[in-house]
């Protein structure tokens, strides 16, 4: 079975969010569907799209789980994106949230942190 996703953020200013979104994904979008959407394929089949929609902007809440959260985050701090918060919960799963301007939350996630032993480590359930 083939699964699609297309996973929409509606903005408020294209231009601007166009350059946001670009720095928090780490490159430009995959495509271009129409002059008010922009799109980005984050895996084979999964899709981000921003589409200015004034009225519904800011309304966004999506995640995406990710096996390189550490470098994702590093990569995100470089290109001058800071996370919003970060939360790690009691399984040790880690989740670090952005905020585009709008409003539009998009969390990326990534499994505990790993002692030597394979273990998590204790500190960084906390």
């Amino acid at each position: 079975m083939t699964l699609d996703l297309f996973a929409g953020l509606p903005v408020s200013d294209y231009r601007r969010a166009l350059g946001w979104y670009e720095r928090l994904l780490g490159s430009g979008p995959a495509f271009f569907p129409n002059a008010t959407e922009a799109v980005w394929e984050l895996a084979e089949h999964r899709y981000l799209y921003i589409e200015l929609l004034p009225a519904r902007a800011g309304h966004a809440l999506h995640t995406v789980f990710v096996d390189d959260l550490d470098k994702r985050v590093e990569g995100m701090s470089a290109r001058g994106i800071e996370p919003a918060s970060q939360e790690t919960y009691s399984n040790g799963v880690r989740k670090v949230i952005y905020s585009h301007q709008d409003g539009n939350e998009i969390g990326f996630g990534g499994g505990p942190l790993e002692a030597p032993d394979g273990h998590p480590k204790v500190e960084d359930r906390q």
